[in-house]
C-alpha cells in the first residue's frame, strides 16, 4: 500500500499471543486493511491464549504490506527459544509456535524485524522506549547494529548473539562499547527499559505502577529530559502498569496490560485518539 493512500495509521501495544482481543480490537476500529495500517509495538508473542495465532496474523498482514512491527523482548525470547539458546519459561505460551508446521518460516520472518520505526517523519516506534540521551537517529543507527545481527544469513551469527544477549551489563550506554556488550545495551534499552538513573544508567527490578516505591535514584527513563522527545513523538509499549497512559504531548505509551485482563489499545495517529478493547479471554 502507498504511504499517501493510508487514511488511518493505528500503533497497537503488546498483543502478547492475545489473538482474540486482537480480532477484537480490529473490528473496534473498523480496521480497512484497503485503506488503514497498523504499527505493532512488539511483544506479538508469549503469554496470551494462541501465540501461534496472532503471529500468523500479523506475518500475514506485514507480507501485504498493511503492517508493521517492532521486536519486543518477547520476541527476542521465541527466537532463543526457538534456537535451542535457551528453554522457555513456564509462563510463556511459545510451544504452539515452535512445533508450528511453518515455524522455521515464522522464526525467519521474526528475526528480519526491526527494533525501531518511523511510522511518520515526527514519530518514532520502539519496544520500550528511547534512553534520553539517544536522538531518535541514533536511536535507529544503533538498532540497525542489532538488526543487521539477528537477521544474519549466518544463523551461527545469530546464535552467538542470542547466547550473550542476557545480562543486565552494561547498564549505560558509552559510545565505545564494541562487540555483544554493545549490541546487549542496545538491546536492553529499546526492548527491557522501564528507570534509569539521571546518567541513563538501567535498572532491571521495577514493573510496578507509577505510584509504587521506586530504587533509590531511579526513576521513569520518560522522567528525565529526553533528546528524542524533543523532535518525534515517542510510542512504546512494554509497560503493562502505565495502562497505555500519555505521559506527555511527545512521549505515548500503548500496552494496555491485555495479557494480565486488562485492554489491547490502538493509538491512531491522526488525531491521537485511543482505542481500547478488553481481553474477551478474562
Amino acid at each position: 500500500m502507498s504511504r499517501e493512500n493510508v487514511r488511518y495509521n493505528y500503533v497497537i501495544g503488546d498483543v502478547q499471543g492475545c489473538f482474540e482481543a486482537l480480532k477484537a480490537l480490529l473490528k473496534e476500529i473498523q480496521f480497512d486493511s484497503d485503506q488503514d495500517f497498523i504499527w505493532f509495538a512488539g511483544d506479538l508473542v508469549a503469554r496470551g491464549e494462541n501465540s501461534v495465532g496472532a503471529i500468523r496474523f500479523i506475518k500475514k498482514l506485514v507480507d501485504r504490506g498493511v503492517a508493521a512491527t517492532v521486536l519486543g523482548n518477547h520476541d527476542l525470547n521465541l527466537l532463543a527459544v526457538a534456537r535451542g539458546i535457551k528453554k522457555a519459561k513456564e509462563q510463556d505460551n511459545i510451544d504452539d509456535v515452535i512445533h508450528a508446521l511453518e515455524s522455521d518460516d515464522l522464526i525467519d520472518w521474526l528475526r528480519k524485524q526491526p527494533l525501531c520505526l518511523f511510522p511518520n517523519d515526527q514519530t518514532i516506534l520502539t519496544h520500550a522506549g528511547i534512553p534520553t540521551n539517544w536522538t531518535a537517529e541514533q536511536a535507529s543507527q544503533f538498532a540497525k547494529e542489532v538488526e543487521a545481527v539477528i537477521a544474519h544469513d549466518d544463523l551461527n551469527v545469530l546464535d552467538a548473539f542470542l547466547k550473550d544477549m542476557y545480562g543486565k551489563e552494561p547498564a549505560l550506554w558509552s559510545d565505545d562499547l564494541t562487540g555483544n556488550a554493545r549490541l546487549r545495551c542496545i538491546t536492553n534499552y529499546l526492548t527491557r527499559m522501564r528507570l534509569t538513573n539521571e546518567q541513563g544508567s538501567l535498572e532491571f527490578s521495577f514493573k510496578d505502577a507509577l505510584d509504587e516505591p521506586m530504587p533509590k535514584g531511579y526513576k521513569p527513563w520518560f522522567e528525565f529530559e529526553s533528546q528524542a522527545a524533543k523532535t518525534h513523538q515517542i510510542i512504546f509499549g512494554h509497560w503493562a502498569a502505565l495502562e497505555g497512559r500519555t505521559i506527555s504531548e511527545s512521549i505515548q505509551n500503548v500496552d494496555g496490560g491485555c495479557v494480565w485482563g486488562n485492554s489491547l489499545i490502538a493509538y491512531r495517529l491522526e488525531d491521537k485518539m485511543k482505542f481500547a478493547v478488553h481481553n474477551p479471554m478474562f
